[in-house]
């Protein structure tokens, strides 16, 4: 059976690195087109030098970067140094990159790439904020019908929010960019944090990635050793949710997770409730099923799945 075809469109983030890791270990399932980055976690000049940082740690020089949108569709931009650093990828020491960013836009490989493709044979994969691929399907009508899928990190229902009571962080960034990747008709699978909390990076789940020994092992180690400080001090877990990595795991091993098809609509509006994901998880509204809505995982078929492909790299 032939790899599927995805881009990766990211903010790194020690969580996405770990995304991009898993994808990167795993080229018999998943061939990675390539890497598009995005403002989110950190400024854009962090985000795509991570990525690039990531990509050399996998020995995966020829994944081609692209850099993207450096703000919200009309938002000021919203980091989070205070999770990730002040790198954006805070705890190893990685090496400058030497693999070089691609000239072209990554809006601009995001609908080249998809259009030059099969249709129904390209998934995207966001797990920062949707800004770059909401103006790829402003600036393509057609990318959305020729898309596989899209299989993004973003949202919260039962969970509530982790930048204000109600609203994830991915969507609360540029919730109008989410509105438009939400209502663009492309098949979704949403991993909001009513999954991804309940898949932890408890001290043992670290220490079997620590014991790998590898030097890939080690970084992700410390890089999930520093992450998981905020989040552990924030909810009084022992380690903290691994959100972005969800969304690859599902792509290698869907049986891992269980979720409804429901309608999911964006609040766009409110000073309150701004990038709120309203989830009709019911029917109430009778308004279509957009999105696969994401709420159960097998945290343990998850994190062993996780450990195995890191020890390919």
């Amino acid at each position: 059976m032939a790899a599927e075809k995805i881009i990766i469109d990211t903010d790194p983030g020690q969580d996405d690195a770990v995304a991009m890791l898993l994808a990167l270990a795993s080229p018999e399932e998943l061939e990675v087109l390539g890497i598009t980055a995005v403002a989110g976690n950190a400024p854009l000049p962090l985000t795509e030098v991570n990525a690039r940082k990531i990509c050399e740690l996998a020995g995966r020089r020829d994944v081609p970067v692209f850099a993207g949108c450096d703000r919200p569709m009309f938002r000021e931009l919203h980091t989070a140094p205070e999770v990730h650093g002040s790198t954006g990828l805070d705890g190893p020491v990685l090496p400058e990159p030497t693999l070089p960013l691609q000239e072209k836009h990554a809006v601009d490989f995001i609908v080249e790439t998809v259009m030059a493709h099969e249709p129904g044979s390209v998934t995207l994969v966001p797990v920062g904020p949707l800004t770059n691929v909401a103006r790829a399907l402003m600036r393509e009508p057609a990318l959305a019908a020729r898309l596989k899928r899209i299989v993004l990190m973003g949202g919260a229902q039962s969970e509530g929010g982790n930048s204000t009571p109600c609203a994830e962080f991915n969507i609360y960034v540029d919730p109008h960019a989410a509105d438009v990747v939400f209502r663009s008709g492309a098949p979704i699978v949403a991993f909001p944090l009513d999954v991804t909390h309940k898949v932890l990076t408890t001290h043992a789940r670290k220490e079997a990635i620590r014991a790998l020994g590898s030097r890939v092992a080690q970084a992700t180690f410390e890089m999930l050793d520093f992450y998981n400080r905020y989040d552990e001090h924030k909810y009084g877990t022992d380690g903290g949710p691994l959100h972005d990595p969800c969304t690859v795991a599902w792509l290698l091993k869907p049986e891992l997770f269980r979720g409804k098809l429901c309608n999911v609509e964006i609040e766009t509006q409110s000073p309150l409730t701004i990038g709120q994901t309203v989830v009709d998880r019911w029917g109430t509204t009778g308004r279509p099923k957009n999105a696969l809505w994401i709420t159960e995982a097998d945290a343990d078929g998850f994190f062993a799945l996780l450990t195995e492909r890191l020890a390919r790299l």
